[in-house]
């Protein structure tokens, strides 16, 4: 066997073995072939090109003194490159001093075998770390399926949740059946909105990429309770009397309340303790496995809030109005404007823009309505997009 990366056999592990002295290659070489495939470099250069062609070792047995670069050096170099980062190495060396054992296994070999070679020694570590190669490489690719089929629950989960979302909030629409589109588009409208605002210094904390998509994925729900309001009210084509509105507005905590004895049964029938809240608002502190109805509280009891404290049904304002309220309040309210109702028709862009503008810190966020205000280009496009039938953005 002359020195030089031989072809491979089968699907026999293959053995990279380095070393500068051709009789070293060819008593290893010899060995080792018929047992597995064996290529072989006399140099650290060569050994880190044979290395890096594929397919790739399973295994390097590495001489340690060589005159480009020591064995040390290309261990080094293995461990950096990440296609051969995870190869086992062990060094097969005449230099048997203790501190060269531990130096060399500090560096990540995973042997040290002194020289001269024992055959049958040599075979065992062989033998032993290709085994335990294969074994991790079943585990990382057992991982990798494991995490392929777990994304895949996962994204069966959130589409069962969206369905069912939808459902809850189509229920809603069969009683007060003027929303037409009006779910999509104010999730979006929030979308929008969040993504504008993830990085400025009031909201990157609340508004996450994760925190933001739970925000949006529980928008629909932000009227169910609406499902509580009597038809002669929800359905009446003109004003409400105060006594009407008085209780239309019980809605909003209608639809709290109904959240919340889902989240404690929830939290009662699987034994997990609710997320901590504020006292006041009932904001959710953190993230947790029902963080989702957490935020759907949050939306249907806060959505009706005004910044200056004139909302409704707890008066709350400012920083004390959750921000995924904050948010569905501006959406919800350029929507309603923007669309054809029982009791009035589509209002025109500029009128839309000079009520929204008039109620920044009033009714609303005023970060949040310059935020309207730089993305009102995407809301229309949404709104001609989504269109409920005779109706469109003017």
């Amino acid at each position: 066997m002359t020195p030089s990366i031989e072809p491979l056999s089968g699907s026999k592990p293959l053995v990279l073995i380095v070393d500068d002295t051709p009789v070293n290659l060819v008593l290893m070489g010899e060995l080792l072939d018929g047992l597995y495939a064996v290529r072989l470099a006399r140099s650290g250069r060569q050994a880190l090109a044979a290395a890096a062609t594929l397919p790739k070792p399973s295994l390097v047995l590495l001489d340690v003194m060589m005159p480009d670069l020591d064995g040390f050096q290309v261990l080094r170099e293995l461990r950096a490159n990440p296609a051969t980062a995870d190869i086992p190495v062990i060094f097969v060396t005449a230099r048997g001093a203790f501190e060269d054992e531990e130096y060399g296994l500090r560096l990540g070999a995973v042997d040290y075998v002194t020289k001269p070679i024992k055959p049958v020694l040599l075979l065992a570590r062989v033998a032993t770390h290709l085994e335990l190669k294969r074994v991790r490489d079943m585990l990382a690719n057992h991982k990798a399926d494991l995490e392929l089929e777990l994304a895949r629950r996962v994204r069966d989960i959130e589409i069962v949740q969206e369905v069912s979302v939808r459902a809850l909030a189509s229920l809603g629409e069969t009683r007060d059946n003027e929303t037409g589109h009006h779910i999509r588009r104010t999730q979006l409208y929030i979308e929008i909105l969040g993504r504008h605002l993830e990085h400025h210094p009031r909201f990157e904390r609340d508004l996450t990429p994760q925190r933001l998509a739970l925000i949006a994925g529980a928008a629909p729900l932000h009227d169910i309770g609406k499902i509580g309001i009597r038809d002669d009210i929800l359905l009446k084509p003109g004003r409400l009397t105060a006594e009407e509105f008085t209780v239309m507005k019980t809605h909003a905590t209608i639809g709290a309340e109904a959240i919340d004895r889902a989240l404690q049964e929830v939290a009662s029938d699987h034994g997990t303790d609710l997320p901590t809240l504020t006292a006041a608002e009932g904001r959710t502190q953190g993230v947790g496995p029902l963080d989702f109805l957490l935020v759907a509280r949050e939306i249907a009891a806060g959505h009706h809030e005004k910044w200056d404290g004139s909302g409704y049904p707890l008066g709350l304002a400012g920083d004390a109005i959750p921000v995924a309220a904050r948010l569905m309040a501006l959406a919800d309210v350029f929507d309603a404007l923007i669309s054809r109702r029982v009791y009035k028709a589509p209002m025109p862009m500029d009128e839309v823009r000079r009520i929204i503008d008039e109620g920044r810190a009033r009714h609303f966020d005023p970060d949040i309505v310059d935020a309207f205000r730089a993305c009102e280009s995407d809301f229309i496009a949404i709104a001609d997009r989504y269109a409920d039938p005779l109706d469109a953005t003017q």
